[in-house]
């Protein structure tokens, strides 16, 4: 086989990896969502100063803190634990949101909680 044949094959496998990694995205109940997460909201907790929006798709369950007021840099936080695990989170001062943050949750009840700047909100066991 000559070269110019091997480049037109791995050009072909390329193009065939890029379609079908296209496809992968576009495929239904797994819409991306504004703030990063993956999949379809299943909640959202509202408090005084924001709110947290949970997302699952596949086992996966994921998290965004936003302000109710966004546009100046203040303390935000998300943390998502799944039952058994150890939280994860995200804590800092942002402008528009806190996190992503995902983890593997499976059948299993998570707890979700997010704060910004003095109001916060906790979940108990959800979406089990």
């Amino acid at each position: 086989m000559d070269k110019g044949a091997i480049r037109r094959r791995l050009a072909l496998g390329t193009a065939l990896l890029a379609a079908s990694g296209l496809i992968a995205l576009a495929a239904p109940g797994t819409a991306q969502a504004a703030g990063g997460c993956a999949g379809r909201r299943a909640a959202t907790l509202t408090f005084s100063t924001g709110s947290v929006q949970i997302y699952r798709a596949r086992g996966y369950v994921c998290a965004v803190t936003r302000p109710e007021h966004p546009g100046r840099r203040i303390t935000m936080s998300v943390s998502v634990q799944a039952r058994g695990n150890r939280p994860v989170t995200d804590r800092g001062r942002y402008v528009r949101q806190a996190g992503p943050v995902t983890v593997h949750a499976g059948h299993r009840c998570v707890r979700v909680g997010g704060s910004v700047g003095r109001g916060s909100v906790r979940s108990g066991w959800i979406l089990c």
